[in-house]
């Protein structure tokens, strides 16, 4: 193999590899190993269907490192125009396990709106402890997702021993 072509294809591959990396969840959004964000539910369908409804890889969009799947066209749009007001809180992450200053998967089917914002929870026997205190348990989860919100599981576990 000719030097050039051992340089070239060094380069090719440092490329691809780096673009995987960029195309990654951020760590802050609870995604699958596929970069699919609320296990493919739409997240706009919360607002204006009232409802979790499953998405499709049809309409998609991306958000801070995550893809989103949606219903329809209009509601991957609507995303689009302002992600920030239909992306759910704590990117994605159990509401409730960041009161408890952890990150939590979530069932999509769990969920509640406040303040025309998305919380999703554990599973709907979480979801329940969580409406018993909503405003006080998201006080608790404002100020522990500012210091876990970049951080792996295993460096929260560090921090909470």
């Amino acid at each position: 193999m000719k030097l050039s072509s051992l340089i070239k294809s060094t380069l090719v591959s440092t490329a691809l590899l780096a673009s995987s990396f960029a195309f990654a969840a951020n760590i802050e959004v609870n995604a699958n190993d596929n970069d699919l964000a609320i296990k493919g539910y739409d997240t706009v369908s919360y607002f204006t269907e009232g409802t979790p409804t499953k998405g499709s890889d049809k309409y998609t969009a991306a958000y801070n490192g995550a893809i989103y799947h949606f219903a329809s066209a209009d509601n991957r749009d609507l995303f689009k125009e302002d992600p920030t007001k239909y992306a759910p809180q704590y990117g994605g992450f159990c509401a409730f396990g960041v009161a408890l200053n952890q990150k939590f998967d979530t069932d999509p089917t769990a969920w509640h709106i406040k303040g025309d914002k998305l919380y999703l929870n554990l599973n709907k026997d979480v979801q329940k402890k969580w409406l018993t205190d909503v405003p006080g348990y998201l006080a608790q989860s404002q100020g522990n997702w500012t210091t876990i919100k970049g951080l792996t599981t295993e460096q929260i576990e560090e921090i909470n021993d």
